[in-house]
């Protein structure tokens, strides 16, 4: 492991000082990268999507009554997190007869390795999905930060791998990302050794949870954001969904929509304070609200 990372400096050094130069410049587009954005550029419209983990029962019982519910909704697309026994035909087809788009999958890193990365490209080709996102990584395997970097070089090895097949590869965060480990958090030591094609999902109540500022993290990696889970948290009451809690919704969606590179919003709520439809329809409620004020 030492001697791979020691082999790896130099390269891992280079592509670090172009991250932080490209950061600088995108940052000089806007003033307060380091304090409240005022934007100074034009918002661009992104869409959203409803991460379908959220009406997991639902999907299990009749995934294409759910499909065709959120789609009514007016939901944009969905992010998968299993395929309930379908195959990728099918799915693309209940997409395509519900006029939604496939913005993401949270597939496990497994399916991303040696002879199951094929198969994962065609399945993911066949249901029009770019962006591979891997949803977990036991922090039991993860206590070091040579662990971490050793993922960090994986990652950078599997987004050469796809790119080729305009897709991407990236990880999505719960609370232990945030957790200092060596003085640097695991997110920092991930994101700070991995390319611009390494997709950073981060989700906003997640993160926060775990003592994360999500601000913070989209400013820190400007462009990596290319998917974004909205997920409300707040400390004083444990049932807020989306526009309910102490997320500072206003300065997030200003810097997915000029500097972090979002291309799709993608709700994902899991308290169950609410029937999970009705969760899902109420989240996208109050974001269509946020959005217009």
């Amino acid at each position: 492991m030492n001697a791979k990372h020691n082999s790896s400096k130099l390269s891992r050094r280079s592509f670090l000082k172009s991250s932080a130069a490209s950061a600088a410049a995108l940052c000089s587009m806007v003033s307060g990268c380091n304090g409240p954005l005022r934007i100074g550029r034009k918002k661009r419209v992104i869409p959203v999507g409803l991460q379908l983990y959220s009406v997991r029962k639902d999907c299990q019982k009749d995934l294409p009554g759910t499909i065709a519910a959120v789609a009514q909704m007016g939901y944009q697309g969905v992010e998968f997190a299993g395929y309930y026994d379908y195959t990728a035909k099918d799915l693309r087809k209940l997409l395509d007869d519900n006029g939604l788009k496939c913005c993401g999958t949270h597939t496990q890193l497994t399916t991303l390795l040696g002879g199951n990365l094929p198969k994962t490209i065609e399945f993911n080709k066949t249901i029009g999905n770019k962006y591979l996102i891997v949803p977990w990584l036991d922090p039991n395997t993860h206590k070091s930060r040579d662990a971490w970097l050793e993922t960090a070089d994986l990652f950078n090895e599997l987004a050469e791998k796809v790119k080729p097949h305009g897709m991407q590869v990236g990880y999505h965060n719960h609370t232990h990302e945030f957790k200092p480990m060596d003085g640097e958090t695991p997110w920092d030591i991930l994101f700070g050794n991995t390319t611009k094609d390494v997709i950073m999902q981060l989700d906003t109540g997640n993160a926060m949870q775990g003592g994360g500022d999500p601000i913070a993290y989209l400013k820190r990696y400007p462009g990596r954001a290319v998917t974004v889970h909205l997920k409300e948290f707040s400390a004083t009451n444990k049932k807020a969904i989306i526009g309910e809690g102490d997320t500072d919704w206003k300065q997030l969606f200003a810097l997915c929509e000029t500097i972090a590179g979002t291309k799709w919003y993608i709700i994902e709520e899991e308290k169950d304070v609410y029937p999970p439809l009705k969760a899902a329809e109420l989240c996208l409620k109050n974001f269509k609200k946020l959005q217009s004020t």
